[in-house]
């Protein structure tokens, strides 16, 4: 079972990896504590720890791969989250793809996609 998703977002996929591994930025763009380490193997929190996990993967301004939890799930449990990041007409697409999540956690983490992430980032890079 996987969720995938496709943005598109009106700036450069340079403008977008910055803001998903910048703590200042992302946290800037969605209102919420973020603490990322933008190196492979380096610890990311975000809204304030709801969700947590490593840089698994990292691929400037191309991949971004990372063991992702979020914190009511049970204790060892990581789902794999791959967001890859392409130039298209003017506009970046990022897609994105998460498996090896808790079955009953797809509706809330498929909406929360758009709620959480998408919409927040779309607002803060096309104003900027």
């Amino acid at each position: 079972m996987s969720i995938q998703q496709s943005i598109s977002i009106k700036c450069s996929p340079d403008k977008l990896y910055g803001a998903m591994m910048s703590a200042a930025e992302f946290g800037q763009a969605t209102g919420a504590p973020a603490d990322i380490v933008s190196e492979e193997g380096g610890a990311f929190s975000c809204f304030g720890g709801q969700i947590t996990g490593r840089q698994i993967e990292l691929k400037e301004n191309q991949r971004i791969v990372q063991a992702w939890r979020v914190g009511s799930w049970p204790e060892g449990v990581y789902s794999i989250v791959k967001f890859d990041i392409d130039r298209s007409n003017g506009s970046t697409t990022v897609t994105m793809d998460q498996s090896g999540f808790p079955d009953d956690s797809e509706p809330h983490l498929e909406a929360g996609w758009h709620k959480m992430y998408w919409t927040p980032l779309r607002t803060h890079l096309e104003a900027a």
